[in-house]
């Protein structure tokens, strides 16, 4: 059965077949039913009653509901019902309610502005202590320390000098006082020495009463000392005659204890020769022990060459007996063989009669079977090619819709390309709009912060200008301050450059600050070797031309 291919390569039905089957077929009148209209009426009255019923639920709903709404509408004016009462108290807490909001508010914005005012006066303050916290104002305030230190160095030594011319005539009523202080302290020294004579006299009484009673206690500590050498002559004796009885003992100790030590070397003999004895007897029982032990040996080496002997004899006899029965098997196999000659030629002619036989029938057969194949290869040669026909015909139609998606693939891409190119023009025209905007953006940023450099030195100048003024009066030494409020931001010896003094260092190992070799001096000699006029530069020079 042939089938046409539908919606590109798959295989299905063909058109006009879902075309045939599509025919509106007429109606079967006996399987028709015809209803009276009462039946018709009924039949619609069962279907709706549910809708019906629906409905008036809904109607009646909707009727409570209004009138609910027309009760609030009426009762909501009158004054004397709980819920007027109500709705008057929620007004007046709503009046309180906002009353309360408004001096709120009123606090709110008295709070906000005091404490916009300590913002203030806190961030004036944080501006100060910064300013104050500036490398240029703390060299400044070490300036002005410096000044005040100065000054105080010369007051001290304007009081050294007066304290020096003071101190001339004072030297005289020193002395004069000193010179009395002297003879107090002269006749205070004799009255002293006096004194201790005296005391010196009373000491010497003191001994000597001392010396006497020194001697009585001597003569007592040695009749004491008499006493003691008897009684300890006494102990002496005692101590000897305790150490000869202790001898005695210990020497009777000796005695016995090397009577005790013979009688064990006695025992100790004795011990060893039963040792030895029963070593002896031991030694002999070992000896006969191995002389059984080789008998045995000997014995089980005899028994296994008896038993190695006979079982080869078996082993002879065993090979006797086999070689008469190969002989016997041989035999037996030559007539086997040629019975078995026999048989296989009998069954080979009946094997190749029955396959003659076979051979006639398979050539029937194969006739037969050639015949059907050509007849199946012409039908499927048939339906190849009504397939071929069909399956080039999808394939047109399939490359047809695949061009067109090709087509729109290629639009697409076109388009997306399109995008893609207006995209990246507006990226290169935002990245170059941004980078206009950064450079406004830092050229803004140097001039505010050249403005608040110009600010900042202003301020620092005009508060430098205040103490150089206050020291001035004060009649300090103004150099360190000057000094300290020159123009530049920076303690370096370098040139002003936008408003920046910068450090020079050298180029070695220390890394120190070059030195300022700019002064007056150097100046007039700049002013006077730099070229103004070329012709008087020339004529200076010794030029004619």
């Amino acid at each position: 059965m042939a089938s046409v291919v539908q919606y590109g390569r798959r295989r299905g039905s063909s058109k006009r077949a879902g075309e045939a089957s599509r025919v509106i077929q007429p109606p079967d009148l006996r399987q028709i039913t015809v209803l009276t209209k009462a039946e018709w009426v009924r039949i619609q009255d069962e279907l709706n009653k549910v809708h019906k019923e629906e409905e008036s639920v809904r109607e009646a709903a909707k009727q409570r509901e209004a009138l609910h709404l027309q009760s609030k509408e009426v009762v909501k004016l009158w004054p004397n019902t709980i819920a007027g009462q109500r709705q008057k108290k929620l007004e007046a807490k709503k009046i309180r309610d906002e009353l309360e909001e408004e001096k709120k508010k009123v606090i709110d914005r008295e709070e906000a502005k005091y404490q916009e005012q300590k913002r203030k006066e806190a961030i004036e303050k944080a501006n100060t202590q910064l300013f104050y916290q500036n490398d240029r104002v703390r060299g400044l305030h070490s300036g002005l320390l410096l000044t005040e230190v100065l000054k105080e160095r010369e007051t001290q030594i304007e009081l050294k000098q007066r304290m020096k011319s003071a101190s001339k005539d004072l030297d005289k009523d020193f002395c004069k006082i000193v010179k009395t202080r002297e003879d107090e302290a002269l006749s205070q020294e004799k009255e002293k020495s006096l004194q201790k004579k005296l005391e010196r006299q009373a000491v010497v009484e003191d001994l000597k009463q001392q010396i006497k009673e020194n001697e009585q206690v001597r003569e007592r500590l040695k009749a004491e000392d008499k006493n003691d050498g008897v009684e300890t002559q006494r102990l002496q004796e005692l101590y000897q005659w305790e150490q000869r009885m202790n001898k005695e003992r210990q020497a009777k100790e000796k005695k016995d204890l090397m009577e005790a030590h013979l009688e064990h070397l006695s025992n100790r003999d004795l011990v060893r020769a039963t040792d030895a004895q029963k070593q002896e007897a031991e030694e002999e029982q070992r000896k006969c022990f191995l002389a059984a032990k080789q008998k045995m040996m000997k014995l089980r080496n005899d028994r296994k060459k008896e038993m190695l002997r006979e079982a080869e004899e078996n082993r002879e006899r065993i090979m006797n007996k086999l070689t008469v029965t190969q002989q016997q098997q041989a035999d037996d196999e030559e007539q086997r063989i040629a019975k078995a000659v026999a048989e296989r030629d009998a069954k080979q002619a009946q094997r190749q009669w029955e396959e003659e036989e076979k051979k006639a029938v398979m050539l029937k057969s194969i006739t037969a079977h050639r015949e059907k194949m050509r007849q199946e290869k012409e039908q499927r040669d048939k339906e190849e090619k009504q397939n071929n026909q069909e399956s080039l015909e999808a394939k047109r139609e399939s490359d047809k819709i695949f061009s067109e998606k090709q087509q729109l693939k290629a639009q697409q891409i076109k388009d997306d390309l399109r995008k893609l190119e207006d995209f990246n023009a507006r990226q290169i025209a935002q990245q170059g709009a941004r980078k206009q905007q950064l450079r406004r953006e830092e050229d803004e940023f140097q001039e505010k912060m050249a403005e608040l450099m110009a600010e900042e030195d202003k301020q620092f100048q005009q508060y430098s200008q205040q103490l150089i003024n206050a020291a001035a009066e004060a009649q300090r030494n103004v150099f360190p301050l000057c000094k300290a409020a020159r123009e530049g931001i920076g303690g370096s010896f370098g040139p002003v450059s936008s408003g920046v003094r910068p450090v020079y260092l050298v180029q070695d190992q220390t890394g120190a600050q070059m030195p300022k070799y700019v002064s007056g001096t150097t100046q007039d000699i700049k002013k006077r070797h730099e070229v103004v006029d070329i012709q008087e530069a020339k004529k200076r020079i010794g030029f004619t031309w």
